[in-house]
C-alpha cells in the first residue's frame, strides 16, 4: 500500500475547487438501478469509493460511460442481482444498491457491507425500513437476500436517524403503491441532493430537508441529467489545512447551499476561524486561532450529530484545528463509538490532549507539533493526520494513503497545487 511523506510548516496558497460531494454520489449511483432510461451524473468524484460502486454496477450488467467526471448509466441491460461479495467488502455504500434492487428487480443479494472501522455501523434501520414496504429479508453471516411481491406506502418511524438507512427506504419508496412517511428521516445535504435526483426522474417526494418524509409511489422512474452539488466535507478539510499551515486558500463553492456551510462554519468560529462565503468564493487567511469560550469563561464543547448538527466527518479536522488554537476545548463524538482513537497519534506529535472515553476528548493549545510516522484508522482520521502533518515541524509519513484516496481524489496533487511539500510512494512494509 502507499504511504504519503511530508515535510510540513508550508502554508497553503491559491484557488481550491472542491469536487463533488462522495456520499451524494454513491447513492446517485444506487439510485440509476431504479429505471432502465440513461442518468447521466456530473461532478462525479474520481474517487476510490465511486470507482468500487461503478465495478459493482457494471457486474450487474449496467452499461457506464465515464468521461471525465460525467457519467452516463443505463440499467436496461440489468442481468444479475446478486452482488459481488468482495466488492461489498470494499465500500459501505455498497448496502445502498439493496433498496433500489429489489423494489425494480424484486430481489437481491449481497454480502455485508465493509467501509470505515469507526465502530459498530448498525443495519438494522435500514432492514427494518424495507421490511415496512414490504420486503422479505433474510440475513446470514455470509449474504443478505431480499425478495418481495408487492411494495406498498407505510408510516415508519426509523430507530435511528441514519443518512444511508433514509437513502436506502427512499429509494424503494419511490416505486411501493400509495403513500410512505418516514419520520426521523436523515436531511443532510447529501440525503437531499439525492431526493432532488429522484425527483427529477419522476419520483414524488415532500420534505426533503426535515425529518419527516412524505412518499407518493409512482409506476416507474425515468432517465434524467443531474450536477452532484460540491462536497462540504472536502471544503472543511481543505480550509483546516489552510488554517493549520497559515495558508492563504480561496475555495470556490458555486453550487452550495449557503444553508450548509453555515451549519459547517458554526464549529469553525467556535476555534476563532472565519468562515464567511461571499459570491461563490470562501477566503481563507491567516487566522491566530483562539478558542472561544462559553459564558462566563467556561470551557466550550463541539459535538457532532445529525444534521443540523455539526457533521461528524469534520470533527477529526476540527479536532488538529483546536490544538493550534490558543485555549481549551471538550470535543464530544456522538455517532461512532471508535472515530476519535486517532488521537493517539497527535499525542504522539506533541499535541495536549485527554481522552476522557471513546466519545469525548479535551484539548488544549495552541502547541507545536512535529513530525511522526503513522497509519491512517478511515478515511476521516487519515485526512486530519495530513492536515497535522502539513503544520508539524519535520517529516511525517502517514502509511495506508489507499484508505484517504477513498474520500479524497489525487489529494496529493491537489495538496502540491497549492504549495504543501507531500509526495506519495510505494510502502515500506512496516
Amino acid at each position: 500500500m502507499a504511504r504519503f511523506i511530508i515535510n510540513g510548516q508550508q502554508p497553503l496558497r491559491g484557488t481550491f475547487t472542491p469536487l463533488g460531494n462522495k456520499n451524494a454520489a454513491l447513492p446517485m449511483l444506487a439510485a440509476t438501478l431504479l429505471t432502465d432510461e440513461p442518468v447521466v451524473l456530473r461532478n462525479l468524484p474520481p474517487i476510490e469509493d465511486v470507482h468500487v460502486m461503478c465495478e459493482l454496477l457494471t457486474a450487474l450488467g449496467v452499461d457506464i460511460t465515464l468521461r471525465g467526471q460525467t457519467a452516463t448509466l443505463c440499467a436496461a441491460g440489468l442481468r444479475h442481482t446478486r452482488l459481488h461479495p468482495e466488492h461489498c467488502r470494499r465500500v459501505r455504500g455498497s448496502i445502498l444498491l439493496a433498496g433500489p434492487l429489489v423494489a425494480r428487480h424484486g430481489q437481491a443479494v449481497l454480502a455485508p457491507p465493509g467501509g470505515d472501522v469507526i465502530g459498530r455501523r448498525r443495519l438494522d434501520t435500514h432492514f427494518a425500513g424495507l421490511s415496512e414496504l414490504g420486503i422479505r429479508i433474510q440475513t446470514g453471516t455470509r449474504d443478505f437476500r431480499l425478495r418481495r411481491d408487492a411494495l406498498h406506502g407505510a408510516r415508519i418511524v426509523l430507530d435511528e436517524a441514519s443518512v444511508t438507512a433514509t437513502e436506502n427506504i427512499m429509494m424503494a419508496a419511490v416505486l411501493a403503491s400509495g403513500v410512505t412517511t418516514i419520520y426521523n428521516a436523515a436531511c443532510e445535504p447529501h440525503v437531499q441532493d439525492l431526493g432532488r435526483l429522484l425527483i427529477k426522474m419522476g419520483a414524488r417526494i415532500d420534505g426533503l430537508g426535515t425529518n419527516r418524509l412524505r412518499i407518493r409511489g409512482v409506476k416507474r422512474l425515468h432517465g434524467a441529467t443531474h450536477r452532484i452539488q460540491p462536497d462540504h466535507i472536502e471544503c472543511g478539510s481543505f480550509a483546516a489545512a489552510a488554517w493549520v499551515t497559515g495558508g492563504d486558500v480561496t475555495l470556490r463553492v458555486n453550487g452550495m447551499d449557503a444553508d450548509t456551510l453555515h451549519v459547517c462554519g458554526r464549529a469553525f468560529a467556535r476555534l476563532g476561524a472565519a468562515w464567511n462565503p461571499q459570491r461563490g468564493r470562501l477566503h481563507v487567511a491567516p487566522t491566530a486561532l483562539k478558542i472561544q469560550p462559553d459564558l462566563g469563561d467556561a470551557i466550550p464543547k463541539i459535538e457532532d450529530g445529525p444534521w443540523p448538527a455539526f457533521p461528524s466527518d469534520l470533527m477529526s479536522v476540527a479536532i488538529v484545528m483546536a490544538t493550534q488554537a490558543t485555549g481549551t476545548c471538550l470535543f464530544f463524538e456522538k455517532m461512532f463509538e471508535s472515530r476519535m482513537f486517532f488521537v493517539d497519534a497527535l499525542i504522539s506529535m506533541g499535541a495536549r490532549i485527554v481522552q476522557c472515553d471513546p466519545h469525548r476528548i479535551v484539548v488544549s493549545g495552541a502547541t507545536g507539533l512535529r513530525g511522526a510516522h503513522m497509519a491512517t484508522p478511515d478515511i476521516r482520521a487519515g485526512m486530519a493526520l495530513l492536515v497535522a502533518a502539513l503544520g508539524a515541524r519535520g517529516q511525517s509519513v502517514i502509511e495506508n494513503a489507499g484508505i484517504i484516496d477513498r474520500g479524497y481524489a489525487q489529494i496529493e496533487t491537489r495538496l502540491q497545487q497549492l504549495g504543501a511539500d507531500i509526495e506519495r510512494a510505494e510502502s515500506s512494509g512496516q
